[in-house]
């Protein structure tokens, strides 16, 4: 009790397969895959240039400053008289 048969995991796949097909199944689960061999692929690529454009931009030791984006968004609030 509390867990699932291979009957009823089997029941689940025949159910599944009636109500939408074996070939929307099948793309699906292609799609699945394509999908997830981009986002493996996109990470190593990122992870890769984030380390050769770190390693180029700043020497070994050395302390990361604020960005351009950072430093505009500490300005002061000014505010106007009507």
């Amino acid at each position: 009790m509390g867990s699932f048969s291979i009957w009823h995991w089997l029941v689940v796949l025949l159910v599944v397969l009636l109500l939408f097909g074996s070939g929307k199944v099948s793309n699906l689960m292609g799609d699945f895959a394509k999908g997830i061999k981009a986002f493996k692929k996109n990470m190593a690529d990122e992870s890769d240039a984030s380390m050769e454009a770190s390693a180029e931009q700043k020497p070994a030791g050395s302390i990361p400053g604020p960005t351009a984006t950072q430093a505009g968004s500490a300005q002061p609030h000014t505010t106007q008289k009507v």
